[in-house]
Formats: C-alpha cells, structure tokens, sequence
C-alpha cells in the first residue's frame, strides 16, 4: 500500500471468499490489542470497525511516516492475527484477501473523509448484525458518545481534522444520516 505523510486514508481488508475472520468476542479483542502494538506507533487512529468478515480503519499518516513502518505493521497485524486464528479453528492458509486496500481519500470531494468515518460506524448496522450502532462492541463509535472511554482513536484529532461536533449528543445525531450509495462507492473504489 502508498501512504503519503499527513493524509487520510480508509484501510479496509476482508476474509478470502467473504469468509469469518472472527469467531470469538476474544477473537476481536485481541486483533484490537494487535492494532494499539503495531498500528498506533505508527500513525494516527481515527475510527475502526471490526466486523465478523472484515475491517475498517480510518487513520491519519504523521508528517514523519515511513509508508514501510505502516505497511509493516498492518502484515504484523495480519499475519500474527491469522496464526492465532489458524490454531484455533484447525485451520491452514490465509485467512484474509491477498492485499489490504488504502484509500486516500484526500483524493477526491472533501466530504470524502467525512463520509468515510460515518460509513465506518454505520457498518454493523447497515450489516445488520445491530439495530443501533451503539450496540455493536468492535467499532470507535461508542468512543465518540461516551459510552466507553477508549483509548486507541485519537478524537481530539478526528473531531478537528473531520470538523464533528463536539457535543456527544449532536455527534449522534449527525451519525444516524444516511449516506448515498453513490458516496459509499467513492471512498470504496
């Protein structure tokens, strides 16, 4: 993957075929620890998803990054998580895609970043695995309301860099805005 210093970028991989990539509740909190190792030292966390099948992340590269020290630690990431995955399930091979995708999404309207972080939130419901964002565990938006005092996205940055509302309850509401396919499709492509 390209990163370029001091951009934002929508990093999204999934399971070979679709397939499950978490099976547990401790599945998905120890690819979370996974991300704080090896992701966090590198660049800034803004908003995550983690999904039974995929992932999102929406980050912002340092001025000082080295795209090899990013690369790196998403395949230590991957790679370490999919041992731990393998063992338990008996299982051989890769569990996810072959490439990672990084969407730069200062390429493009400057709504996309925007979108982006709303799209990464509205994931478990648009999935249906929940009728309120907020009831899914594995995602940065319960940050964002103060339901949880998570420590691995950097809000004060997010809500700077993605003009959100400060106010929890003005966040919410904002965050339940459906967003158009059309939309969808550019911070995906």
């Amino acid at each position: 993957m390209q990163f370029e210093p001091q951009k934002l970028y929508h990093i999204y991989n999934r399971g070979n075929n679709s397939q499950k990539v978490f099976f547990t509740r401790e599945n998905y909190l120890f690819f979370l620890r996974k991300i704080r190792e090896h992701l966090l030292p590198n660049c800034q966390l803004l908003a995550y998803c983690l999904l039974p099948n995929h992932f999102h992340f929406l980050i912002e590269t340092p001025a000082t990054m080295t795209e090899q020290a990013i690369n790196q630690g998403i395949a230590i990431i991957l790679r370490s998580y999919t041992q731990a995955i393998n063992k338990q399930e008996n299982r051989t091979g890769s569990l996810f895609q072959q490439r990672s995708k990084a969407k730069n999404l200062e390429n493009g309207d400057a709504n996309y970043p925007f979108i982006c972080f709303q799209y990464i939130h509205q994931n478990p419901m648009a999935a249906k695995l929940v009728q309120k964002m907020e009831d899914w565990e594995f995602s940065s938006f319960k940050d964002y309301i103060n339901q949880r005092n998570g420590t691995l996205c950097n809000k004060t940055l997010a809500i700077q860099l993605l003009d959100l509302p400060q106010n929890a309850e003005e966040f919410y509401k904002q965050s339940y805005h459906v967003i158009a396919n059309e939309e969808i499709q550019q911070i995906l492509v």
